[in-house]
C-alpha cells in the first residue's frame, strides 16, 4: 500500500473518488449532449472562460488582498491559519451564487409564469445561507481557538510542575547505592540541573 501512495501521492479510495466523479460526469454529459449538444458546448465554454479567465483571478485578488491587510496590521493576530474560516464560506457562499444567480437578481421574467412561483425569496434565502455559513465557521474558529489556549495552559502547568518536583538534582552520594546513583544521573540528563550551569559558567571564567 505504501508504494501506491508513493505513486499516486494519496490512499486508494481517493483514487475511487475521483473516478466515480469523473464516470458520474461523463454519463451526465452524454445524457445532455443527446438532448441539448449546441446548449452544453455553449456551457461549457462559458464556464471555462467565465471561471478560468475571469472569476480565478478575481478570487486570487480577492485572497492576497485579505492576507496583505491583515499581515501589515500591528495587533497580534491568532495562531490559529484563521484565513481557512474566512475562505470557506466565501467559497460556498459565491459557489451558490454562481449557480442560482439568474434567480437571486430575477433575471428570468419567464420563470414566475412557467412554474407559478415567486423570485422574491431567492435573495432572502442566499442572504440566510450566507449568514449561516459565516456564523458556523465563526463557530467553529472560536473553538478552535479555545483549544489551542487550553493546550498552552496544559503544556504550561505541566512544565511548571516538574520545575517543582524536581527543581534541582545535586550529584549522587557515594553512599547511595549503584541502582540510585544510575537513577539520579539519567534523572539528571534529562531534567538538567541549573547548578552545573553555574559551575561550567564558574571554571569558564
Amino acid at each position: 500500500m505504501r508504494w501506491f501512495r508513493r505513486w499516486y501521492g494519496a490512499n486508494p479510495l481517493h483514487l475511487l473518488a475521483m473516478l466515480g466523479c469523473v464516470m458520474l460526469n461523463g454519463y451526465a454529459a452524454g445524457r445532455l449532449l443527446q438532448v441539448k449538444p449546441v446548449g452544453v458546448l455553449i456551457w461549457f465554454t462559458g464556464a471555462v472562460v467565465g471561471h478560468d479567465l475571469i472569476l480565478l483571478p478575481l478570487y486570487v485578488l480577492a485572497d492576497r488582498s485579505v492576507m496583505t491587510v491583515f499581515r501589515h496590521r500591528p495587533p497580534k493576530l491568532p495562531t490559529v491559519p484563521w484565513i481557512n474560516y474566512l475562505r470557506v464560506p466565501t467559497a460556498l457562499s459565491g459557489m451558490l451564487l454562481l449557480i442560482w444567480f439568474p434567480l437571486i437578481f430575477r433575471i428570468p421574467s419567464h420563470f414566475p409564469r412557467t412554474t407559478d412561483l415567486s423570485l422574491n425569496p431567492y435573495l432572502g434565502h442566499w442572504l440566510a445561507v450566507t449568514g449561516v455559513l459565516f456564523l458556523l465557521s465563526a463557530v467553529a474558529f472560536a473553538l478552535r481557538l479555545r483549544l489551542g489556549h487550553r493546550g498552552r495552559e496544559t503544556a504550561g502547568h505541566r512544565r511548571k510542575t516538574a520545575g517543582q518536583r524536581y527543581p534541582l538534582i545535586g550529584p549522587a552520594s557515594e553512599d547511595e547505592p549503584a541502582s540510585r546513583r544510575q537513577d539520579l544521573h539519567d534523572l539528571r540528563g534529562h531534567v538538567g540541573n541549573p547548578a552545573d550551569a553555574d559551575r561550567a559558567g564558574g571554571h569558564r571564567a
